[in-house]
């Protein structure tokens, strides 16, 4: 039989378009998938923000009453209280991360100060360290209480902040840090000063370190992973993320001097990077690599 006539004989009976369907067909399917990801990463971001300010709405004029009630307490934990309750209701009514938390509290942190110290992936740290079941006092950049209604929040939760590069400014929030300790009540910094733009870790800074020593106060690092897909610095939107957060084991400084400075920060830096690096390593379907 000729070519062409066989050629004819299998359009005809529909044999000659079957590659061709299923190449169409599974090319659609995957323009499909293709644009559902980004639709549904849209819509859950749009509800992510929505549910974001109906809670900061809904709960703002608790922490302001809390702030009037316990106005001339030592510490402000009850404010602070109400702070951390946003982070975690606001954090587990998005479907698009889920945290967690591991390791172990210490025992004495109810009533014992630490300064406590993370790395800084996302601004969404915060929100997964909202669920960390102590009290404590954030050390944050003044900038931050300009903003509109988180701003607000900070201020009355009785956050501590600092104007960068202003020597002023470090000695009132050293001072201000310095009697939170005392009374009792953890302070909580991100040492590196700034969100890492790439996941890895940057230098640590000297303060929070001189802070503890200064002080006798023991040094409790907290390794943060997974945030970053929360929302990446530099991004306005959200994304989905399993992020955790693991205590470990408080740093004692008591007997040491400002000569032993570099030493505990870059010790307390190094073991930080190793569980953030162990923490990706056991999820890598969810962390990005390194």
């Amino acid at each position: 039989m000729p070519h062409r006539a066989v050629t004819t004989l299998a359009h005809a009976s529909g044999y000659g378009n079957r590659p061709r369907d299923t190449f169409l067909t599974k090319r659609a399917a995957s323009l499909w998938s293709d644009r559902a990801v980004p639709m549904r990463r849209a819509i859950l971001g749009a509800y992510t923000y929505a549910e974001f300010g109906l809670v900061m709405a809904g709960l703002l004029p608790f922490i302001a009453a809390s702030n009037i009630l316990h106005k001339g307490d030592a510490t402000p934990r009850a404010p602070g209280r109400w702070l951390r309750r946003l982070g975690r209701v606001s954090s587990q009514l998005t479907p698009l991360w889920k945290f967690s938390i591991e390791g172990q509290a210490p025992a004495d942190i109810d009533h014992k100060a630490y300064v406590v110290v993370a790395n800084h992936e996302s601004t969404a740290d915060p929100f997964l360290l909202s669920h960390l079941p102590w009290d404590m006092r954030w050390i944050a950049k003044k900038e931050l209480f300009k903003v509109p209604v988180t701003g607000w929040y900070m201020h009355l939760s009785g956050d501590i902040p600092i104007k960068r590069g202003s020597a002023e400014s470090v000695k009132e929030m050293m001072q201000t840090a310095r009697d939170t300790l005392k009374a009792g009540l953890s302070v909580m910094l991100f040492p590196e000063g700034t969100r890492s733009p790439d996941g890895n870790l940057l230098p640590f800074k000297d303060g929070a370190f001189q802070l503890a020593i200064e002080t006798g106060t023991p040094i409790l690092p907290i390794a943060l992973a997974g945030t970053r897909d929360c929302r990446p610095k530099g991004s306005r939107w959200f994304g989905d993320a399993t992020a955790v957060a693991r205590v470990l084991t408080p740093v004692t400084t008591a007997g040491l001097t400002e000569a032993d400075l570099p030493r505990v920060r870059d010790s307390v830096r190094d073991e930080i990077d190793k569980h953030v690096r162990e923490l990706r390593m056991a999820r890598p379907s969810n962390f990005p690599p390194r």
